[in-house]
């Protein structure tokens, strides 16, 4: 039987070059407090080793490694549709993408999980980051950061941000037009930006149409459909239920339908639904929802990523991206019993 072969460590080339792994970190992140004929010495060992399949020490030579990183919460719906766009637009570019994912977006720890990837990623590895969703106010970093669709307002690093608030109104103002009055939400993760400017937009549609605003049509929710599935039953199985339902996303509004089907009633003709996001599989369920680009959110963040590690002033830090509403077959007017 063959003896595998082993591969190199960080510790074999200490050891090769006489120097502390410290060292050899120091040379491999690009730091310039390492003597010159010590550099030579463990670029030399490296070569040598072999140890240039790394990526850290493949990028030592130049401090340009035309490599981005994406760091995204998991691979679900939402994070796919901002995925072909930041695809897109590397095909587009002389750089190529590393992703990294903790898998599920409702890990415990995100925020450590968050500044671990963006660490790794930003030391030596890569030119810059994107991070989509991210949790985190402030990151230290060697590269450049951009986010899509953060969960905290105002982040200090450049962002791209759906109209939230925005969209949340048009969303309302419709089902208002429809004649609905008792409109049900679907709260997103109480935490994060985006759920409470879909809120306050909820909210503030319903002053505007000079409607009593009822908090027993308000639930608790944190974008999943399992979550609004047993939310929305709670809301149907009210004594005066909604007429319609405002899912805070579309994979929410998948669990509205989930328990509406289990309950026998039928959409539109009993219950009204709207999501938010515009993921593809909406279109399938004839899901009336609001299209905030996802898809085109990855794509301009690559660029603006791209401008700030070649030296281009942004024109703007937060990229406002516009909503539009996509009406569809899951709302019908509201027929008032005489």
């Amino acid at each position: 039987m063959k003896n595998k072969k082993r591969a190199i460590t960080i510790q074999n080339v200490a050891r090769a070059a006489g120097v502390s792994v410290s060292t050899v970190s120091r040379v491999l992140n690009g730091k310039a407090d390492v003597a010159s004929d010590t550099q030579d010495r463990i670029r030399a060992v490296i070569e040598k080793m072999g140890y240039t399949s790394n990526l850290a020490a493949r990028s030592m030579r130049s401090h340009k490694k035309n490599l981005i990183g994406l760091v995204v919460p998991d691979i679900g719906l939402y994070s796919v549709e901002i995925m072909r766009g930041v695809n897109r637009a590397i095909a587009e570019s002389k750089f190529d993408l590393l992703v990294y994912t903790t898998g599920d977006a409702q890990k415990n720890g995100a925020i450590l999980h968050e500044q671990h990837y963006v660490s790794l990623l930003s030391n030596s590895v890569t030119d810059g980051v994107i991070i989509v969703a991210s949790a985190t106010a402030e990151f230290i970093a060697d590269a450049p950061i951009v986010a899509v669709d953060p969960h905290i307002i105002n982040p200090n690093y450049p962002s791209v941000q759906g109209m939230n608030y925005h969209g949340a109104l048009e969303v309302m103002e419709y089902l208002i037009e429809l004649g609905h009055r008792r409109i049900g939400f679907i709260c997103g993760l109480a935490e994060i930006g985006s759920s409470q400017r879909r809120l306050q937009g909820y909210k503030d549609a319903l002053v505007k149409a000079g409607i009593e605003l009822d908090e027993t049509l308000i639930t608790p929710g944190d974008f999943t459909q399992k979550t609004a599935y047993k939310y929305a039953r709670q809301l149907l199985a009210l004594e005066n239920r909604p007429t319609a339902i405002f899912a805070a996303n579309d994979q929410s509004a998948f669990g509205v339908y989930q328990a509406a089907e289990e309950m026998g009633l039928s959409i539109p003709n009993d219950l009204s639904v709207v999501g938010f996001d515009n993921i593809s599989e909406a279109k399938y369920l004839g899901l009336t929802t609001v299209d905030q680009f996802l898809s085109e959110m990855g794509y301009v963040a690559v660029q603006m990523l791209i401008k700030i590690i070649t030296g281009e002033p942004l024109e703007l830090e937060i990229h406002k991206m516009q909503t539009k509403l996509v009406k569809r077959t899951s709302c019908q007017r509201l027929i008032q019993a005489v």
